[in-house]
């Protein structure tokens, strides 16, 4: 196979895997275009997923609808969300309605100049054609504060509607006075029931497939795995199976069937046994954290590699590690909790493959050490006792001072200040009253624990004067 890029390209297509067994090319194979690009949705009624921003009546359904949100509705839209979510996707849909003109700048290689350029055209077109412009700015964040700045004229004066999308947090990476003005969306990942459905319209849509494969239900199941909630990487796995289906004769009198096997031999990697409904899925997390709690390594790293291999979001791995460091190995090993969240740092910034070393290493380091769930139990001895209605009035010494009329009050009169105090621990009641006395955090004999229990002991000695 020469590659998905080659595999639905119009160039020398009869030569390529595109054709069949017979040198025919499947019609859908010489529109050139990949597939992902192929089956962009025209209308927000074919966009997959993000159905909480799509609700009748919502801004963005009303705005691709090329209702105007009025003037003191906001002009623009940012997006924010993981890759494959449909950032894009909405952009153009929004484009293509009320006659907007649309226009596509990448942070990546847009400056201020080309920012201006838009602008004075949108201006123009809405002046001279009475034409509205969407303005598509992806990767937001990678502008610099001088870039986004030369943003605000033409969306203060409504010379483009600005959809701009990022994967990072926009409260860190977009100007105050852009994203002020701006209508903040945050698009959720995928469910495996939108990928699912967006895979078996692509093989049946002229736009798509157009019908001239069939789709088996393990290599269906088994690229809804690999997409991880990414639409564009589900289609373009799809566009790389396909193209090992066609590179095969079909059974005389039958149609073109795309297999696992197929599915495997494209993308290079063999599909672990994940159950449709999910239970393998979750039993293998599962068993990943027990075998963590179990501190039997090897047994960890096996199921590791099984999640890593089923193509499983490495997301998740590292989340589920994140809680296992506190849940399991707790201050046993404080350190455990900074190595798994490193990790999950780490896999974000540099995904994968590269990103199962990170895991192995948290793998690793949770396993071998000391467990306790002490802080786990502890919490949840505090929740237990809020949820039951003990706790009262925070004593009045505690209470907040810096208002006018806290001291008529008596908030903070007789507070001892800490750093004032002997050894830096001041003797006095900190609980409410009903609660005096009360022991949440009973540390272990294990790890870090084992030293932390006695300086719990002698701290509650000296904070309670006993």
């Amino acid at each position: 196979m020469t590659g998905v890029a080659d595999l639905f390209s119009s160039e020398d297509a009869g030569d390529d895997l595109g054709a069949g067994p017979d040198g025919a090319v499947p019609p859908a194979v010489l529109s050139g275009a990949p597939l992902a690009v192929r089956m962009r949705p025209r209308t927000v009624d074919e966009v997959v997923g993000q159905q909480h921003l799509l609700t009748e009546g919502s801004p963005l359904r009303r705005l691709a609808a090329g209702t105007d949100l009025g003037r003191a509705g906001p002009a623009s839209v940012v997006l924010w969300g993981p890759p494959g979510t449909g950032k894009t996707t909405l952009a153009h849909v929004l484009a293509r309605s009320g006659g907007r003109r649309f226009a596509e700048l990448s942070a990546v290689t847009a400056g201020v100049k080309d920012v201006r350029r838009v602008m004075e055209d949108a201006r123009d077109a809405r002046d001279l054609h009475r034409r509205q412009t969407v303005l598509f700015l992806d990767e937001i964040h990678r502008f610099t504060k001088a870039q986004q700045d030369a943003l605000l004229p033409g969306v203060e004066n409504r010379w483009v509607v600005l959809v701009a999308a990022t994967t990072e947090n926009p409260s860190f990476s977009v100007v105050s006075p852009l994203l002020s003005r701006s209508l903040l969306l945050t698009l959720r990942p995928l469910t495996d029931d939108d990928v699912r459905g967006l895979l078996v319209r692509a093989v049946t849509d002229p736009r798509g497939l157009d019908g001239e494969v069939e789709l088996s239900e393990e290599a269906l199941e088994h690229l809804v795995r690999l997409a991880g909630g990414d639409a564009r990487r589900a289609l373009t796995c799809l566009e790389a199976a396909a193209g090992a289906a066609f590179a095969e004769p079909a059974p005389e009198g039958e149609p073109l069937r795309v297999t696992l096997a197929h599915a495997e031999q494209a993308l290079d990697r063999a599909a672990v046994r994940y159950d449709r409904a999910g239970d393998q899925h979750y039993d293998v997390a599962s068993a990943l954290i027990k075998s963590i709690r179990g501190s039997d390594v090897d047994a960890a790293l096996h199921y590791l590699a099984r999640m890593v291999e089923a193509g499983e979001d490495p997301r998740f791995i590292a989340r589920r590690l994140v809680i296992s460091a506190s849940e399991d190995v707790g201050m046993a090993d404080p350190t455990a909790l900074q190595t798994a969240v490193a990790a999950m740092t780490a896999v974000a910034s540099i995904g994968m493959p590269e990103g199962r070393i990170v895991l192995a290493q948290a793998v690793v380091h949770l396993a071998t050490a000391p467990k306790s769930n002490a802080a786990y139990l502890a919490v949840d001895a505090a929740i237990a006792d809020v949820r039951a209605g003990r706790g009262g009035a925070v004593p009045a010494h505690l209470r907040d001072a810096h208002y006018s009329g806290a001291t008529r009050l008596g908030h903070g009169r007789g507070y001892v200040y800490a750093h004032d105090a002997p050894r830096g621990v001041a003797s006095q009641q900190y609980p409410p009253d009903e609660l005096v006395g009360r022991d949440y955090y009973l540390p272990t004999d294990r790890g870090h624990e084992r030293d932390l229990r006695e300086r719990v002991e002698r701290l509650r000695r000296l904070v309670r004067g006993s």
